[in-house]
């Protein structure tokens, strides 16, 4: 098996991660979780969205929270933007990276953002064009590269069409979400195949719904492949709300057990990672379900309470 050395983790958890929880985690915890996250070696860490309050209450606290944070300047702190409205806002609180998003399908596309693909690619355009005179750097989200729960599966294809159009607007970087997480490891091996000799490896990331319990597999094909950058999440929070059946992203500190154990280096502190959870896991008020958490609960280390 053809192994990198080391791999990038992107920490998703504080975005992506709390999109999906009812219980609204207060300002002040969310500014405490992400300074201990900032603390364990991580690299990039997605801190919150600009997207209109309405539709993520639980994050309708953004400018706070990117404000309130103490940054580790070895660190790239993110967050998601739908549109110029959200760049002014994220830009006033000098986020080092903008992440923009839209789907390879037309059914969630347009339940996700109310346009069409078509009709997306200006908007994004315009915000590229914005944040790169702003001397940031561009991250875009690919959702439903597998399959989409309104429209079916979706050809590799129509995931490099969309890919294209993205890169040819300035991106630096895209990640692409098995949003619903259906994916198994021929199913992105035919991904890569078809975007691998377009756009190279280091310019892909792998994002990962552990839905159906093969994230880790499709990681371990990634790696195969010649990926070395991979978003999770702390305790395998997150979801979509507008995707049925998205669950929870594959869990950092099961995916650090896994690379660790494969002698793959990725810079972070296991034992920091666990503490780090074992904090967002208590504000939550509900026990996390990645299995490294299990354990850890199994060994009486009890964080839950």
């Amino acid at each position: 098996m053809k192994l990198p050395k080391s791999v990038t983790i992107k920490e998703v958890g504080p975005r992506d991660g709390l999109q999906n929880e009812k219980h609204l985690v207060a300002t002040a915890d969310k500014i405490s979780w992400i300074d201990s996250l900032s603390r364990t070696g991580l690299s990039y860490i997605e801190a919150s969205s600009f997207v209109h309050p309405k539709w993520i209450p639980q994050l309708a606290d953004a400018l706070e929270v990117l404000k309130g944070i103490k940054r580790n300047p070895s660190v790239t702190y993110a967050s998601l933007v739908p549109n110029i409205k959200g760049l002014d806002r994220a830009l006033e609180s000098n986020v080092d990276e903008i992440s923009v998003f839209m789907s390879a399908s037309e059914g969630h596309n347009v339940r996700n953002i109310n346009k069409s693909i078509n009709e997306t690619y200006p908007i994004l355009g315009e915000v590229v064009k914005e944040a790169k005179m702003a001397g940031k750097t561009v991250r875009g989200y690919i959702s439903t590269v597998i399959a989409c729960p309104y429209d079916g599966p979706v050809a590799p294809a129509e995931v490099r069409k969309v890919a294209d159009h993205l890169f040819n607007m300035g991106i630096d970087e895209i990640s692409l979400g098995d949003t619903i997480g259906v994916a198994v490891p021929n199913q992105v091996e035919c991904l890569l195949e078809e975007l691998l000799p377009h756009f190279g490896p280091n310019r892909l990331a792998m994002h990962f719904h552990d839905t159906r319990g093969t994230a880790l597999a499709n990681i371990v094909k990634s790696l195969e492949m010649g990926i070395t950058i991979f978003d999770s999440s702390l305790g395998g929070l997150g979801g979509c709300p507008y995707a049925r059946g998205a669950s929870g992203n594959v869990s950092t500190e099961d995916l650090l057990y896994m690379l660790h154990e494969m002698g793959i280096n990725t810079g972070i502190d296991f034992n920091a990672i666990i503490k780090s959870a074992q904090y967002i896991e208590r504000k939550l008020g509900k026990k996390l379900k990645s299995k490294q958490m299990e354990i850890k609960r199994a060994e009486g280390k009890e964080s839950f309470s």
